[in-house]
């Protein structure tokens, strides 16, 4: 069967008149398709919130009393009675392993005697004997000392102080024997070493030469250790 032709159907959808004047059913006649729908709303942008790293709080700091807090001018307390008793044993052990390695490596070697007190003396005793040119071979200059022979010397007036009255009778004459002849080593010393100066620079008014030994002939003055 053949379709009939539909007639054509023209509506006017205009809104407004040629007059300008507004079209009756213009609204109705419009499809749901040409009404402009209403722009939903943009969602908003979305804020991003900077946030400063947690940082822990410090912990409080201990509350020190009065009672506990230890006075400026108060010296630092020592070792303890153990302290020092446990530091002496080691020290023995060590000092023993030595001796044995010693004795070892030296069969025959004699054990080195204690130190005692006047040990102790003789050995300051060299030490500034030796710091005001004692053991110069003969011909040579003789290299002193002067300021530590005389450091020498000070400690051994100190060893005297310290030890009053708790010395035996040979170890006190052994300190007093020992700190007379230092002492009278140490002013000839200096007298020497004013006169070695004076024929350095014999132009120098004043520089009088002190009282003292004279040099021994063949022997040269001596000479400061810078």
């Amino acid at each position: 069967m053949s379709e009939k032709p539909l007639p054509f159907v023209i509506t006017d959808r205009r809104k407004f008149t040629p007059d300008g004047q507004p079209r009756e059913g213009a609204e109705a006649h419009e499809p749901a398709s040409a009404v402009a729908a209403a722009p939903e709303t943009a969602p908003a942008p979305k804020v991003v919130e900077m946030r400063a790293p947690a940082v822990e709080p410090a912990p409080p700091e201990p509350v020190v009393s009065s009672a506990d807090a230890a006075p400026e001018n108060e010296e630092p307390a020592g070792p303890t009675a153990e302290q020092m008793e446990q530091s002496l044993r080691a020290f023995n052990a060590t000092a023993e392993r030595l001796d044995l390695a010693i004795r070892a490596a030296n069969p025959g070697a004699e054990h080195p005697p204690a130190l005692t007190f006047e040990s102790l003396i003789q050995s300051v005793y060299m030490q500034a004997v030796l710091q005001l040119g004692g053991g110069t071979q003969p011909g040579e200059q003789p290299q002193v000392d002067i300021l530590g022979a005389r450091q020498s010397i000070d400690m051994l007036g100190i060893l005297a102080q310290k030890t009053e009255g708790n010395l035996s009778k040979s170890e006190e004459t052994l300190l007093e024997s020992a700190l007379f002849e230092l002492r009278l080593a140490f002013l000839e010393m200096t007298q020497a070493l004013a006169r070695s100066a004076q024929q350095r620079n014999p132009m120098n008014p004043g520089a009088n030469p002190p009282a003292g030994p004279t040099p021994t002939p063949g022997r040269p003055g001596p000479s400061l250790i810078r």
